[in-house]
């Protein structure tokens, strides 16, 4: 508050002087008609009522810029003559001016506030119902795996003299995947919190080469999955794009992953690249059974989705979540689709200006 009041009284001053000298220069150099003057000062006392708040600046340059003209620059010279023809006019005039474009500014200050505020509201609503959607998933995605571990520890320490070695093996190889499954959600938390923190709902971008982050995501998944095949297809041309590597990478990873996991299919997964004049269009393509077109509207929406195959406890909801919250934060959209022989999930991430203009 008291930055405003320093700042406006700082330019309020300010135009006054600026107009004040002006208009001397023209009084000496130029033309001794005090229209003019009365134009400069008009000109000084909009500036002043558009870049101040309230109407008192506005008002008080108004009451300057009348007295102002009338001592400085009418006959008798720096003297008040308030028995000028039309000097009533000019004060009404100019206070008129100085009333209506204050109001009219503030009226639009104010509009623009309740824009920004109302924006503000929705993407806290959206956080919020992340939030909510999020902690829905969790309560299914966290809470199975964590009751596979415990039983297959039990079952392991209470009756290991009579398991055999291949059902140890089994026994120790299920907690194994359920705990790598646990590890897998909770860098997805750590990712949507991360993002979530941030008070601009931005990232940190760097300049990235597509292929080195691509390259990167898959070696990552394989040794998650080493049965995972996938077939890239993107351009010959160096490609660079301003990114959160970690997070693009983590994008891929979940996108792959589901599509393993969730397609029912041998097939290889085609991830197909593709640029364009102001964006990067990333395509995960599998050649399975496909996503039930019910479910496509709300597949971003964080909740639980295991396929009618799945084991049950790998659902899709969180992963996708996530995933939706790095692009848009990227300032890109994500996708989801069904294509003849199987489903696709297509994400794209804007260029920035200066690589834009060179494509």
């Amino acid at each position: 508050m008291k930055k405003t009041f320093f700042y406006d009284t700082a330019f309020t001053i300010f135009m006054l002087l600026a107009a004040t000298a002006v208009s001397f220069c023209f009084f000496q150099f130029g033309n001794k008609n005090v229209a003019n003057t009365a134009v400069i000062y008009t000109l000084a006392l909009i500036l002043t009522a558009l870049r101040t708040s309230g109407y008192v600046y506005g008002i008080a340059a108004a009451l300057f810029c009348m007295f102002a003209v009338n001592y400085f620059f009418s006959y008798p010279y720096f003297k008040f003559n308030f028995s000028l023809d039309g000097y009533p006019v000019t004060f009404i005039g100019m206070l008129a001016i100085s009333v209506i474009t204050s109001a009219t500014t503030t009226a639009l200050k104010r509009q623009r506030q309740a824009i920004a505020d109302r924006e503000k509201a929705l993407a806290e609503a959206d956080r919020e119902k992340l939030r909510a959607n999020l902690l829905r998933a969790v309560s299914h995605d966290l809470r199975t795996p964590l009751t596979s571990i415990i039983g297959s520890a039990s079952s392991y320490l209470e009756n290991y003299p009579e398991l055999s070695d291949a059902e140890r093996m089994e026994l120790l190889s299920n907690i194994k995947d359920d705990s790598q499954w646990l590890l897998n959600m909770v860098e997805n938390l750590l990712t949507v919190t991360r993002i979530n923190n941030d008070s601009t709902d931005k990232v940190k971008k760097s300049p990235e080469v597509v292929e080195e982050v691509v390259s990167e995501a898959i070696q990552r998944l394989r040794k998650r999955l080493p049965d995972i095949r996938i077939r890239v297809n993107m351009p010959n041309d160096f490609l660079m794009l301003s990114m959160d590597p970690t997070l693009i990478e983590q994008v891929l990873i979940n996108l792959l992953e589901n599509a393993f996991i969730h397609s029912g299919s041998p097939d290889p997964i085609d991830l197909v690249i593709q640029e364009e004049e102001k964006r990067i269009t990333f395509s995960v393509r599998d050649h399975g059974r496909g996503i039930e077109e019910s479910r496509l509207p709300y597949i971003f929406e964080g909740q639980q989705a295991a396929t009618e195959n799945s084991d049950g406890r790998k659902g899709i909801g969180i992963g996708l979540s996530i995933c939706k919250t790095i692009i848009q934060a990227h300032g890109g959209q994500i996708t989801a689709s069904n294509h003849r022989n199987g489903a696709e999930f297509t994400f794209t991430l804007p260029k920035e200006k200066e690589n834009t203009s060179n494509a």
